[in-house]
């Protein structure tokens, strides 16, 4: 008997990558485009998101991450072939939002990450990066996005439960 993912698990992560992303959305919306973009401004916009979704994996049991093909952090890169498969997924279909797959016994979550206009200020063309980001992360990717652009995925994976018996006794 194959063990199956908890959907409550499931409809819980759902739920708590949408906060995620309604969370980071918010707080894109709190950068100034005329102001300078300082090292404080990563810590107030861009750090509770990776520790919000630190948290989730520690209050339930799921990996939660972000994956990005044009990755600013190391950590955020495709990992496996899974993961890059699923990124050109989202790229092709820009209507697809998220995406979910049995692999094994895990269930597989994957939820779309937009740009939005005020996230340019640090994702824009290449040249306008601030200077801050350009000297703290010499191999980054994740510029020369525009508005909308496909920015990467939220990624969960939510173990299953152990296989109850058909007829218990």
């Amino acid at each position: 008997m194959q063990a199956a993912p908890n959907p409550p698990d499931f409809a819980r992560a759902v739920q708590a990558i949408e906060d995620l992303d309604q969370m980071r959305s918010e707080l894109a919306k709190t950068i100034d485009p005329t102001a300078d973009i300082t090292p404080q401004t990563m810590q107030e916009v861009c750090k509770p998101v990776g520790m919000k979704a630190r948290q989730l994996s520690q209050d339930n049991g799921w990996q939660v991450k972000q994956v990005a093909k044009k990755y600013r952090n190391p950590d955020h890169a495709p990992q496996n072939l899974q993961e890059t498969m699923t990124i050109a997924k989202f790229t092709q279909h820009p209507e697809l939002l998220s995406y979910s797959q049995i692999q094994g016994d895990r269930l597989h979550y994957y939820r779309r990450i937009n740009i939005e206009s005020s996230c340019l200020a640090c994702h824009g063309p290449k040249d306008n990066r601030p200077n801050f980001i350009k000297a703290k992360y010499l191999d980054d990717l994740a510029y020369d996005f525009k508005a909308g652009d496909l920015r990467g995925l939220y990624s969960v994976i939510i173990p299953s439960l152990e296989a109850a018996p058909i007829n218990p006794e």
